[in-house]
């Protein structure tokens, strides 16, 4: 079985910064894409970032330029570094990773438990 464990998150000024992580455990060889979501209150769970095994990375356009994502392969952890922090991009925050090889065989599709980010003066 694949967990998730997101870290980081918490109340930060507007133009603060915040760096969150995520934690992946479990009989797991490798992790194709790892992604980072938010869910703000009242709207729906939206995109943030992802990255590829091979580094390759894509951005909502209200995060370009203020936010950088990363990870460890070794360590199957994903990064999100959020500088500039507005108070919209209050939220809860998700981990999510995709196409799991594992002992077990493949896996699809799995979530963290969700961290919370509130950007307020």
């Amino acid at each position: 079985q694949v967990q998730l464990v997101e870290s980081g998150g918490g109340l930060v000024q507007p133009g603060g910064s915040l760096r969150l992580s995520c934690a992946a455990s479990g009989s797991i060889f490798s992790i194709n894409v790892m992604g980072w979501y938010r869910q703000a209150p009242g709207k729906q769970r939206e995109l943030v970032a992802f990255i590829t095994s091979g580094g390759i990375t894509n951005y909502a356009d209200s995060v370009k330029g203020r936010f950088t994502i990363s990870r460890d392969n070794a360590k199957n952890t994903v990064y999100l570094q959020m500088n500039s922090l507005k108070p919209e991009d209050t939220a809860v925050y998700y981990c999510n990773a995709d196409r799991i090889r594992t002992g077990g065989g493949a896996k699809y599709d799995y979530w963290g438990q969700g961290t919370q980010v509130t950007v307020s003066s």
